[in-house]
């Protein structure tokens, strides 16, 4: 039986798309029962991201489907819905209704532009939220369009995480105040958030969002990506001198590129020079080299070949779990840890348990 740190949080999660399902998940996996609303006839989209679900099918436009769900949120402690603003009001479902049959709730709304603005009822996804930020215009190479960072940045960085804070900080407060409150996570909010590195320095030519540029944005030499003779990539994070000299004497470097590390002027050519020297040996070389030096150095590997990386299978970052490797749960908990769970179809069965206890 899980006894993860959320353990007896109850969670009425509502089918959708994009970032609130990662939320449920985070939730599950450190012991919430997470009750999910789904469309009758709804197949699993991804059960990786889905599992630890107690699904329940529902209509929510029939009158048995409004009772299954009002019954739930009266004794659940938080509500997770990543719809268009104004479809749950349709439904009979929006905070003013659900906060007034149970004040305690934690209303959480997971959308990508948020619940007002001029944008609000318009469609989008993660590459369009971030674009508005100022995120997306800073990742990429010199020239070039940007590139879509997956849906890291948005979806998951600026949403997800965003929102399960900001449910966690509202069950917080609703320890000393005992009412619950609307959570209005956007991603726009989250990834603007995310930038506060950038808007709290001077920009220059070290610090500076522009595309491609900067010691963080891919064109200093000492903080890049290298290609090695058998086509395969490595890392290199040499900021601190200690690590860079570290980095140049381990990798036997040119001497030249000892001066002027911190100086735009010579990241152009530093980087020729280091591109021709890691061409020199295969990626396993600079590893048995350079991996767990001071260095700042790591392998560039694939999604699938990340869980027989040593460090990731030192630590148990992935778990067999339903025949496939998954993420284990995260963060880590020394007396409460967490657990994968499966899914399953018993929803009723929880929220008639909810119910019988209070």
């Amino acid at each position: 039986m899980n006894n993860g740190p959320l353990t007896g949080l109850r969670v009425v999660e509502f089918q959708g798309i994009g970032p609130a399902p990662h939320v449920a998940m985070m939730l599950a996996d450190l012991g919430a029962d997470v009750v999910r609303i789904e469309r009758p006839g709804n197949r699993p989209m991804n059960p990786v991201v889905e599992r630890g679900r107690h699904r329940a099918e529902v209509d929510l436009k029939s009158d048995a489907g409004k009772a299954f769900v009002g019954k739930a949120l009266a004794h659940a402690d938080v509500l997770l819905e990543g719809y268009r603003p104004g479809v749950m009001e349709r439904l009979g479902l929006g905070p003013d209704e659900m906060l007034s049959a149970n004040p305690r709730l934690i209303y959480a709304r997971m959308t990508g532009w948020g619940q007002e603005g001029p944008l609000a009822q318009a469609a989008g996804h993660d590459l369009n939220y971030i674009a508005i930020t100022g995120a997306l215009d800073s990742i990429g190479v010199k020239g070039d369009l940007p590139i879509p960072p997956q849906n890291l940045v948005g979806d998951f960085g600026g949403g997800s995480m965003y929102c399960a804070f900001g449910i966690m900080a509202a069950l917080y407060e609703r320890e000393r105040s005992g009412r619950g409150q609307v959570v209005d996570a956007a991603i726009v909010d989250g990834v603007t958030n995310l930038m506060t590195f950038f808007h709290g320095q001077p920009h220059s030519a070290l610090r500076t969002t522009e595309r491609g540029a900067g010691l963080l944005g891919g064109a200093a030499h000492f903080y890049r990506c290298y290609a090695c003779l058998d086509g395969k990539e490595i890392t290199v994070g040499a900021i601190e001198p200690q690590f860079y000299a570290e980095l140049l004497a381990r990798s036997d470097a040119p001497k030249e590129l000892a001066d002027g590390q911190l100086d735009p002027a010579n990241w152009e050519p530093y980087t020729e020079k280091l591109a021709a020297l890691f061409k020199t040996k295969t990626q396993a070389q600079w590893i048995a080299l350079l991996e767990g030096t001071d260095a700042c150095f790591a392998p560039v590997v694939p999604l699938d070949e990340a869980k027989d990386h040593p460090h990731m299978k030192a630590r148990a970052s992935y778990l067999e779990h339903g025949g496939r490797p998954q993420a284990a749960p995260a963060p880590r908990f020394g007396r409460t840890p967490g657990a994968i769970r499966d899914s399953a179809q018993d929803g009723e069965e929880v929220v008639a348990r909810w119910a019988s206890n209070g």
